[in-house]
């Protein structure tokens, strides 16, 4: 006997739950309901059947806790003490990120996140990791409601490279590129190469005398050391002057001394670096492309590499990686990928080229 499904339906604020029982609702079913306070909706709550509900970190009335539960649904109460929601329904933006930046960054969320997760991996406690496991679940569920209807191509490179330096200006120019394109251009969220191409893609719409204002405007905070909150500040500074969606990024706390930038439209912020590794590069199927980095980099370049080379023709993501010296001799990954590749449908899907323009042109 095959088991009718259930509609499964989020619900992440008051109005939401609100429209629900406008629209008739009897019963809770398939109903998920995200770190709303229901404080003045006991009545409501009581009138509704809650078998096959959840209700995860929502603030309760004794009575309708108590419905909810003896009535077969699960009610997750949420958890004290923590800076931030470990329920939450959406992403981050940078808005919320830096918030009270004005006060310095040590009074951010991002920053008072960060030192909440550097203390409890020192102590090592099973509370932490419940709830960064909690938050990392609810904010891979968030991402994966995205829209996905355009290509997401990935872009990597160096958090190193600085506000005004020609590789900046390149990366820059290579997210410009890839939005006007109708990519959705994605990113590990950092500074650097990451910031830039969330940028460039932020300026899409924008003329060329644009982007050489907002570069300007940045170059005179060229790096997030020895100041993360001057150098976020430029940059919200730039985004209030050139409005506009710098598609996506997946940055880590993991690499808490890393901030996020502040040009993506939608930013997905892990605690667990593996975690937001895979999400990161598994989103990116229209390719992704490499720019010069380090250890990071390289890190992502195989992680990509080792599903294309068990894979077969069908599952192959294009890989570009961008800068001929540097991945042949500073950093020799090129004749190991090559080697790698023969006589596999890897050899297909990876690619060397020196500029921008012929990285754009492989992932569309």
């Amino acid at each position: 006997m095959t088991l009718p499904s259930i509609p499964h339906v989020d619900i992440e604020s008051l109005e939401q739950f609100d429209r629900l029982l406008a629209a008739g609702a009897t019963a809770m079913a398939g109903w998920r309901v995200q770190s709303v306070d229901l404080t003045s909706r006991t009545a409501e709550l009581l009138g509704l059947q809650p078998t096959g509900s959840v209700f995860l970190g929502c603030l309760l009335e004794e009575k309708a806790d108590g419905w909810i539960r003896d009535g077969g649904g699960l009610v997750f109460p949420a958890i004290p003490e923590l800076p931030f929601d470990a329920y939450r329904g959406r992403l981050y933006d940078a808005d919320e990120l830096y918030a009270g930046l004005e006060n310095g960054y040590d009074a951010t969320p991002d920053a008072r996140i960060y030192a909440w997760s550097r203390q409890h991996d020192e102590k090592g406690d099973t509370s932490r990791t419940l709830a960064t496991s909690l938050h990392d679940h609810a904010i891979a569920d968030a991402l994966a409601e995205l829209p996905d209807d355009e290509p997401w191509v990935g872009v990597m490179g160096g958090h190193g490279v600085l506000r005004g330096d020609a590789n900046y200006r390149a990366a820059v120019l290579l997210g410009r590129s890839l939005a006007r394109r109708n990519h959705v251009v994605v990113t590990g969220g950092g500074p650097g190469a990451m910031e830039a191409a969330n940028l460039g893609a932020s300026l899409a719409s924008y003329d060329e005398a644009a982007v050489d204002a907002a570069l300007a405007e940045l170059a005179a905070v060229p790096s997030f050391r020895p100041s993360i909150g001057a150098w976020a500040t430029a940059g919200l500074g730039v985004r209030a002057r050139f409005p506009g969606n710098g598609g996506v990024s997946i940055p880590t706390w993991f690499y808490g001394h890393e901030p996020p930038n502040v040009f993506a439209g939608s930013i997905a912020k892990y605690f667990s670096n593996a975690q937001r590794e895979d999400v990161l590069l598994g989103r990116a199927r229209g390719g992704i492309i490499y720019l010069p980095g380090a250890a990071g980099t390289v890190q992502e370049v195989f992680q990509a590499v080792t599903p294309n080379y068990y894979g077969d023709a069908a599952t192959q993501i294009l890989l570009v990686l961008v800068g001929v010296d540097h991945w042949t001799v500073k950093l020799p990954v090129w004749p190991l990928l090559k080697s790698l590749a023969a006589n596999r449908p890897l050899t297909g899907s990876i690619h060397l080229v020196n500029t921008i323009d012929e990285a754009a042109e492989l992932v569309s």
